[in-house]
């Protein structure tokens, strides 16, 4: 098929031709600010004989999905509904247009305009999107670039915040009454405190959790010595706090709810906790398991004792200890029927209801709660599912590669979950690869890799669709690797699928001996 031709270049009489620009600022580099896009573009129109008739924006906004992005749904709707005075849309880049995670739907928004006369230019790109085999090969390879960027830079600054959380660092969020977010500079040295809403303004400050006003740390450990007295409840509290004019540090009246998650929040014991929940790349909020919780504990300036704390936790989940999981659903049941919906806010505000922590602990998180009643989220929870059924498959198929490396005459040490030493020479990681289903059906695989032990291989096992049994295996040496994950698909080209096998035999290959002969 020969490349089309470009619409816009169809007008000979002289007259300018009229287009649209879109310019999309995130805030990752400055070479992607808006004035800089605009400008090259107004030069590629001059060179072009082109008219900017109108200009879409999205200030601040990630390329990752078009949901929040304003300006590109405006013009992709003007176009679709045939308002447009254009036939011309001006970007920068492929980045600027989105760094979609599916290809396809940057390749969707183009058709969109293409199957109304209006056809899209990337001024900066080094080749003419008309359709042409080179064109159409060059723009799906900087899509997917554009697409990795952005996964990598999550991995990157999920690793970079974990590393600050470990360091005592807060990530995020409100302090807390009794707790005040103070300000530090690059070597330590106090700089602030922050007021509510307030945030750093230099990339090398951080910020700490310290003890707030005296009197707010006092109601703190009123609050829990009140609670272990056994004397008063939480809404006893609550009542209490709020006939003295106290306010939480919202300015807002207490409740139960707000009164049980100072009493079940560690950071009163000086730990520092995050990733409870997460978003990752523009997705919805989910709350993540305990194991994927980044800790530190004593990073903080405590506010009550350890011993306090903990006791608070055992009176917590002992009170409702008696109830069967029957009679715990039954009560979850009731609450959803007379406020309407479910959250852990919610459960905890109940009076004589088992708190939202004491669902989670007893059926492995508040969502699976969820679904024993029926109650749907709206979102797709099957994911948390799958990733408990690998999280305790995992420790078989780690006996079993032991197993094979064994038999062989290999010698293997388990240095930690998933990490191996063959032969006290070869470290090797074994990791579970989720199945994905991406909403073309397409299959896809994310490898996550060791980068702080570094282990000399990587022994990728993908799941099947279900997510039951292992489908096949992929030996990746960490040398061959520049990434900190890869995307696996059903095939991946030879480069990639030249480290497939189909069981864990091969290991027995790796680890054998091979005795040498006595040369004379």
């Amino acid at each position: 098929m020969p490349p089309r031709r470009m619409t816009w270049r169809k007008t000979d009489d002289g007259r300018p031709v009229k287009a649209a620009c879109y310019v999309r600022m995130s805030t990752e580099h400055q070479r992607y600010s808006t004035e800089n896009q605009i400008g090259v573009i107004q030069t590629f129109a001059k060179q072009h004989n082109l008219d900017i008739v109108k200009t879409y924006q999205d200030a601040g906004k990630s390329g990752l999905t078009i949901e929040r992005r304003s300006g590109l749904k405006a013009l992709v709707g003007d176009v679709s509904s045939g308002k447009a005075e254009f036939v011309v849309v001006l970007v920068y880049d492929i980045s600027r247009w989105g760094r979609f995670q599916d290809v396809g739907e940057s390749t969707y928004y183009e058709f969109l305009c293409r199957r109304q006369g209006v056809d899209v230019c990337y001024c900066a790109e080094q080749f003419e999107n008309d359709g042409s085999i080179g064109s159409e090969i060059q723009k799906v390879v900087k899509q997917s670039m554009a697409a990795e960027y952005s996964r990598e830079l999550s991995v990157k600054v999920f690793l970079g915040q974990a590393n600050l959380i470990r360091k005592g660092f807060r990530q995020g969020g409100h302090a807390g009454f009794g707790l005040r977010r103070t300000l530090l500079d690059e070597t330590g040295a106090f700089k602030q405190e922050l007021r509510y809403g307030e945030r750093k303004s230099l990339q090398t400050d951080r910020v700490i959790l310290r003890p707030g006003p005296d009197d707010e740390v006092e109601r703190v450990r009123w609050i829990f010595s009140s609670f272990i007295s056994g004397k008063m409840l939480e809404s006893d509290i609550a009542s209490n706090l709020n006939s003295l004019g106290i306010r939480t540090d919202l300015g807002r009246h207490w409740t139960r709810g707000t009164v049980h998650q100072i009493l079940v929040n560690p950071k009163y014991v000086g730990d520092n906790v995050w990733n409870r929940r997460s978003s990752k790349l523009g997705g919805r909020s989910e709350q993540n398991p305990r194991e994927a919780w980044i800790e530190e504990p004593d990073a903080f300036t405590a506010i009550v004792t350890r011993d306090q704390f903990e006791l608070v936790q055992r009176i917590i989940e002992k009170r409702h200890r008696r109830l069967s999981d029957n009679e715990m659903l039954a009560v979850l049941r009731d609450i959803l029927l007379r406020r309407g919906q479910l959250s852990g806010l919610i459960i905890d505000e109940e009076e004589n209801a088992p708190s939202s922590s004491c669902y989670a602990r007893r059926f492995g998180s508040l969502h699976t709660s969820y679904q024993l009643i029926g109650y749907d989220t709206g979102r797709d929870l099957a994911y948390l599912a799958d990733n408990r059924r690998l999280r305790e498959m995992h420790p078989s198929v780690v006996s079993s590669a032991i197993g094979q490396i064994v038999r062989s005459g290999g010698t293997v040490q388990q240095m930690r979950a998933g990490l191996l030493s063959v032969n006290s020479e070869l470290a090797i990681s074994l990791v579970l690869c989720r199945h994905n289903t991406l909403p073309s059906g397409a299959s896809r695989w994310t490898v996550r890799f060791d980068t702080v032990l570094c282990p000399d291989l990587t022994v990728a096992v993908r799941m099947d669709k279900s997510n039951t049994e292992a489908r096949d295996y992929f030996v990746l040496p960490f040398v061959e690797m520049t990434t900190e994950h890869l995307k696996l698909k059903e095939a991946n080209g030879a480069g990639l699928d030249a480290y497939r096998f189909e069981s864990l035999d091969f290991l027995g290959r790796v680890s054998s001996r091979t005795p040498l002969r006595e040369v004379s």
